[in-house]
């Protein structure tokens, strides 16, 4: 579990691919300073799993798997790319985004950005299938950043980007047309199931 509130904006430092999964190598010294085999960090939003580190250069590698691949952002990364970086919450940890999951449910695309004073409104197309787990003022996480939803139609949303965010994650620099990764509040699906559910008889 995550909480959206990225700690450091880290480089893809390898990619090793295979038929259908690939290994990738990240540093980010601060994440991997404690990181040890098989925790979690948060990689542009999807959760991955440590298979090793290294000290000596601030780095950790991670299993990336087909379905991580085919539902993420994860498969055009390149080496160089910068890329957020998130380890898991702890009971200890302050909230200060919401709970994200790093279970990527879509991938969407920057349709504008819009520059204010201090801020920046961005917005994004919003698959049809998660619309109706997108409401103003409620939260999604892009690109593993947790963000409050300023408008939402059919087709899109849209989010302001404080000085912060655009200086500290990659949201500040991504161009109209780039891909990133979309998960909705998890409240949202289990209060639709729960609702859809059929009554359990007495």
């Amino acid at each position: 579990m995550f909480t959206g509130i990225i700690e450091e904006l880290g480089e893809v430092t390898a990619i090793e691919r295979s038929a259908d999964s690939a290994l990738i190598t990240v540093r980010g010294p601060l994440v991997a300073g404690d990181a040890r085999d098989g925790d979690s960090i948060a990689v542009n939003g999807v959760c991955l799993t440590v298979v090793s580190t290294d000290p000596a250069t601030g780095t950790f590698v991670a299993d990336v798997m087909r379905e991580t691949l085919e539902r993420s952002t994860v498969d055009s990364v390149r080496v160089g790319d910068p890329v957020n970086l998130e380890r898991a919450a702890t009971l200890a940890t302050r909230l200060g985004g919401h709970l994200v999951q790093g279970h990527v449910d879509g991938v969407g695309t920057i349709l504008s950005r819009h520059p204010g004073d201090r801020w920046e409104d961005v917005r994004v197309a919003l698959p049809p299938d998660l619309n109706r787990y997108v409401v103003e003022k409620g939260s999604i996480a892009v690109d593993g950043v947790s963000l409050t939803v300023t408008a939402v139609d059919e087709a899109s949303f849209s989010v302001s980007l404080i000085p912060t965010t655009m200086r500290v994650t990659t949201l500040g620099h991504r161009p109209v047309g780039d891909l990133v990764n979309l998960e909705v509040d998890v409240i949202g699906k289990h209060l639709e199931k729960l609702v859809g559910a059929p009554e359990r008889a007495s």
